[in-house]
């Protein structure tokens, strides 16, 4: 089947090409994000493959209706960026890749929280520059802490198992409590999560519920010189209120893999333009804030798993029979 893949980089071609070798379907890639004003290079296509920053609005999804497309395969687990029930009115199904690497994601939740509580990024830039004085690098031993998983899903239940590991007292919270997670931690309520934690990691999907879940009043409510970590979606924090936390020193440490406004940011070589975007520059002039550019789920694992599960998804389509990881208005089927 003939597939338009978007937003694609090589790293998208060395996995996703040997992925579809004899399945028979034929991938051609381009570069630009999926937009109302690039959606016309899609014309033609039975399906398309697209990612975490293309929106498919109702716009889009019945201009691709119009151009003879039938499926979005998504390589990414979420699907807040789709209008499903637009989707299902011009008749396009779309699936997703539920799970790739959960350990990747968890991993590298872990590591920012290393990274800040002992500074490796500084200390990094130093000792190229020839400084070895430890003055400014002061950590924290992080057993003995208090965490917080918000989300325990697949993602939260493995950070919260490697807390345990550390010997972090860890804290619960999730509308739907996961059993497996019982035995490392204690579910609680989010206000009392939010109060008793020294590091705080959200690991939940980006829903009207979880919306700017961390805003001003949750900020407020937690304990001073808290560490914030968000690997998950960026727009379940409003930055100008974590920028307000920082300031007031209410958050001590800030990890960043994602940000409410990264589409037009993330995953491009900006560094000889002058980034415009005001609220993201000011949280570069924080000493206490590491970003990374959602990044958190780039491993070779993680890669390989999307591309097998993408190519699934097409063949299921294209072979008549339900996709096993179709998304429907109102959530996943499965």
């Amino acid at each position: 089947m003939r597939t338009a893949v978007f937003s694609s980089k090589s790293y998208d071609r060395q996995f996703l090409e040997p992925a579809a070798i004899g399945t028979g379907h034929q991938l051609s890639f381009f570069e630009p994000r999926l937009s109302a004003e690039t959606v016309v290079l899609a014309r033609g296509f039975p399906a398309i493959c697209s990612f975490v920053n293309d929106y498919l609005t109702a716009n889009v999804l019945g201009q691709l209706a119009n151009g003879g497309t039938k499926f979005v395969a998504l390589r990414c687990a979420g699907f807040n960026q789709v209008d499903l029930e637009a989707a299902a009115r011009h008749g396009i199904r779309v699936a997703r890749v539920p799970a790739y690497s959960p350990y990747a994601v968890a991993e590298h939740a872990i590591g920012m929280m290393l990274a800040l509580s002992r500074k490796y990024h500084k200390a990094y830039n130093r000792v190229r520059e020839g400084n070895f004085a430890l003055d400014g690098l002061l950590g924290f031993d992080m057993h003995g802490k208090t965490a917080g998983v918000v989300g325990t899903g697949r993602i939260g239940a493995i950070v919260a198992q490697l807390l345990a590991c550390f010997g972090c007292e860890v804290l619960l919270y999730d509308v739907v409590p996961n059993a497996e997670c019982a035995a490392v931690g204690c579910y609680v309520t989010l206000p009392e999560l939010l109060s008793r934690c020294d590091i705080v990691s959200l690991h939940c999907p980006l829903t009207p519920a979880t919306n700017h879940l961390i805003d001003a009043k949750s900020i407020a409510a937690m304990k001073p010189g808290v560490m914030l970590v968000n690997t998950s979606r960026g727009a379940l924090v409003d930055t100008q209120a974590v920028i307000d936390g920082l300031k007031s020193g209410r958050i001590s440490y800030l990890g960043l893999d994602v940000y409410e406004e990264e589409a037009d940011l993330f995953f491009e070589n900006l560094s000889e333009q002058v980034i415009q975007d005001d609220v993201f520059t000011r949280l570069l002039t924080f000493p206490n804030v590491l970003i990374t550019s959602h990044q958190a789920f780039f491993t070779q694992t993680a890669l390989e798993q999307i591309a097998k599960v993408t190519m699934a998804n097409l063949t299921a389509f294209e072979s008549g029979c339900e996709p096993p990881n179709e998304v429907r208005a109102g959530g996943a089927k499965k």
